[in-house]
């Protein structure tokens, strides 16, 4: 993830020093040659994909482009944020590395899941939830298009929730996830984010910032602030955040980051939309030329 970034520019290979050095980690080792089964360990994949998100915001801001919103999905709301200058990538890089080790530390403590769930608006979520939650926690974590929605909790009850929304006749899988992330499952890492944030220096936006918890834009430090410790436990308001900035006036979306995912959920959220992508070295060539022209 990123090496070809990373022998490209000199800038982005400070930008992975840095990263062994205030997390204390051998994230460049791991990012380019760890196994499947270290990336999947929270305290690799968050600050894995917040450096290699960082890196192309790097070049990509480095030739002018300004979005008229940013906005992050869970983790990537970090990103969002250096984007929108309101952290430096140093401070969220902190952040972003103590957030990985409560989330993981509060999986170690309260073991958990989460399933995807295909075709249910989000009264038929709510509903699937409280019958599966005799079987324990579970409550929507992510909803991510009008018909895609993270379910997550304890093992038996997300695997409950599966079970019901498949005899309901819908599809439903569980995730290769590290934990029940967006749950009241992860409030002790809830508890201990804050302190950590209060050591980091928040500026007001300089882009309006579409926050996973409210699905609306905000610029104001304190409450960007208050915002981050919320979503710990809170579901991420995907599609909303989408229709927000649609109903704005934005017509052209691009994620930033490894991967597609969240191209395919705009595509279902917003069609009509321009929806595009930078993911490695050959994208951000391909759009740099086209700045260019």
């Amino acid at each position: 993830m990123g090496k070809d970034l990373y022998d490209q520019f000199p800038l982005i290979r400070e930008m992975y020093a840095k990263a062994d050095q205030i997390l204390g980690l051998p994230l460049t080792k791991v990012s380019f040659e760890g196994s499947e089964e270290q990336l999947q360990q929270t305290q690799f994949t968050q600050p894995a994909v917040f450096v290699h998100s960082c890196a192309l915001l790097s070049q990509i801001g480095e030739n002018g482009l300004k979005p008229d919103y940013v906005a992050g999905h869970s983790l990537g709301e970090y990103s969002a944020l250096v984007c929108a200058k309101v952290l430096s990538y140093e401070d969220a890089l902190y952040a972003v590395g103590r957030r990985s080790q409560l989330m993981q530390k509060a999986c170690d403590e309260n073991p958990g899941t989460m399933a995807a769930v295909v075709g249910m608006n989000e009264e038929e979520i709510f509903a699937l939830c409280t019958e599966a939650s005799q079987f324990g926690i579970v409550q929507p974590a992510n909803f991510n298009s009008k018909e895609q929605v993270a379910v997550s909790g304890e093992f038996k009850a997300v695997e409950k929730a599966v079970e019901l929304a498949k005899q309901k006749g819908k599809k439903a899988v569980l995730l290769k996830v590290g934990g029940a992330f967006h749950s009241p499952l992860m409030l002790s890492a809830k508890a201990e984010l804050g302190p950590e944030l209060e050591k980091l220096n928040f500026q007001r936006a300089q882009i309006p910032v579409v926050a996973n918890v409210t699905a609306k834009g905000v610029t104001d430090p304190e409450q960007i602030k208050e915002l981050l410790v919320e979503q710990i436990t809170m579901p991420v308001l995907w599609s909303r955040s989408l229709e927000f900035m649609s109903n704005q006036g934005v017509a052209n979306f691009m994620e930033v980051g490894p991967g597609k995912v969240l191209q395919g959920l705009a595509k279902k959220t917003i069609p009509g939309a321009n929806i595009s992508g930078v993911d490695k070295l050959a994208d951000l060539q391909q759009f740099l030329q086209t700045q260019l022209k």
